[in-house]
């Protein structure tokens, strides 16, 4: 019988069903027609969430690089999801501001992500739920102070 390293590593596992919860909500996205894919999606609900966010707060808040996150507020700009206002402090600083349009949208998809949210949780209480939750960020913390005493 082969060992299966993807069962026996606390990361291939995350990474495995980080890659499995992906794929389901692509593929659920993409059989509503939702105009935005799932990253774009969250950055949207993230924008809601927390109005006259910079795009280097959206970085430090989902970990994605610089060009990562330009290229999705680009998509959001174009799509006319959101909207960029100047700062009052500097010129070339801009929050982001969902359009009502991009308001509608998320309406328009937050039942279909609770389905996700709901299918992914089946079978798991919410205390396991939240002991999940609480391992999750403490692995979390660990990779990223790893990672900041390497920089």
């Amino acid at each position: 019988m082969l060992k299966d390293i993807i069962t026996d590593r606390i990361g291939s596992i995350i990474y495995v069903v980080g890659s499995l919860i992906r794929g389901v909500s692509s593929q659920t996205f993409s059989e509503h027609k939702f105009e935005i894919t799932p990253e774009q999606y969250l950055i949207l609900l993230l924008i809601i969430e927390n109005e006259g966010v910079y795009q280097r707060q959206i970085c430090e808040i989902t970990l994605k690089d610089r060009a990562n996150v330009a290229r999705i507020i680009d998509i959001l700009l174009q799509k006319e999801l959101i909207t960029k206002v100047s700062d009052s402090n500097g010129r070339r600083i801009f929050k982001i501001i969902a359009t009502q349009k991009g308001k509608d949208l998320i309406k328009k998809i937050e039942p279909c992500d609770m389905e996700i949210r709901k299918f992914v949780s089946r079978g798991i209480t919410e205390e396991e739920l939240q002991i999940t939750k609480r391992t999750l960020e403490k692995i979390k913390q660990n990779v990223i102070d790893r990672v900041k005493l390497q920089i």
